[in-house]
């Protein structure tokens, strides 16, 4: 089985490559990933080509003649590449339209054309826009309220379409915020540490009680494994981490941990189009594909702030 990950250099995408090398997936002869590296996508994220059958491609999955040749050398295809961050979303939404909307339409006509057997789209809980209570389940309609959301909900009925219409096996994940090793220090943990590691303060948005659930990038990953594995074509897969937190309570359990006090915290204006609460509910997931997140919230955050501690010089180059 040969599997095509696309922008498996980024963060999430270079975590799942790790499980798919550790062989996770039974009988796997090789693993190509495809990345345009941008500022998020590091190339240095990822093991050397040639090693266990995995090699690197750079490029753009708005690049048709390209994404032809990879899809049609690939059995399976992960789409993790996408424009993320909303910041950057609300100022520059062009970028967001083109890569997770036209780029993921780009790679179902080529996995259409060449008859893929699996093609996972990965996107995320803001698709389904703010909620007061409750959590979203896998049928509740799309509301997405920032130009990042309403681009991946794009790009998943672009995705559902290939289902629909040509019968192309498609599987849509959707996550709560993630967090871990090797995310790029722009999104709220890793901004956050490695601020305090230069004793600078932390931004926060408003009142600082918008609500997101964190999952660990682990468990998304596994969550997104076993949607290849055990999930059924056209099926929709919450993968929530079932810890809800405003944004002051993560900050100031970062501040516990970094021993650092509540002066580090500089309340900014909020941004545009904030959306107040996420929540996803994973039974769907947990009932049948035996999803089940793993990792203790407090253990992978204690956890995280010592991997930003100990590979500075990762992150300050990218900072600069």
């Amino acid at each position: 089985m040969k599997i095509l990950v696309t922008g498996g250099a980024g963060f999430i995408g270079s975590n799942f490559i790790r499980r798919i090398l550790e062989n996770s997936i039974k009988d796997v002869s090789s693993v190509v990933v495809l990345d345009k590296l941008t500022y998020a996508g590091l190339k240095s994220n990822l093991p050397p080509s040639g090693q266990n059958d995995f090699e690197f491609v750079q490029g753009d999955i708005c690049d048709q003649a390209l994404i032809d040749k990879v899809v049609g050398k690939s059995d399976m295809v992960i789409n993790f590449a996408a424009e993320s961050h909303v910041d950057r979303s609300i100022t520059g939404s062009r970028d967001f339209i083109l890569t997770n909307v036209l780029g993921t339409h780009t790679l179902l006509e080529a996995a259409k054309k060449h008859e893929v057997k699996t093609f996972i789209q990965v996107s995320t809980d803001e698709i389904y826009g703010s909620i007061e209570e409750g959590s979203s389940i896998e049928s509740d309609p799309a509301l997405p309220n920032s130009p990042y959301a309403a681009s991946k909900a794009s790009a998943e009925l672009v995705a559902r379409s290939f289902f629909q219409t040509y019968g192309l096996d498609v599987r849509i994940t959707r996550s709560s915020n993630n967090y871990g090793r090797n995310q790029f220090p722009e999104k709220i943990i890793p901004l956050f540490i490695t601020n305090l590691i230069d004793d600078l303060k932390v931004p926060i948005y408003g009142d600082g009680l918008n609500s997101r659930d964190w999952l660990h990038v682990d468990d998304n990953c596994d969550g997104i494994l076993k949607v290849l594995t055990n999930g059924q074509p056209g099926e929709i897969y919450n993968l929530g981490g079932g810890t809800e937190l405003t944004n002051i309570s993560l900050t100031k359990k970062i501040l516990g941990i970094m021993s650092k006090d509540d002066s580090y915290i500089d309340y900014v204006p909020d941004r545009l189009g904030h959306d107040i609460r996420y929540s996803v509910d994973p039974t769907k997931s947990q009932r049948e594909i035996g999803y089940a997140p793993l990792v203790n919230f407090d253990q992978g955050l204690v956890e995280t702030v010592q991997w930003y501690i100990e590979n500075q010089n990762w992150w300050r180059t990218l900072k600069k």
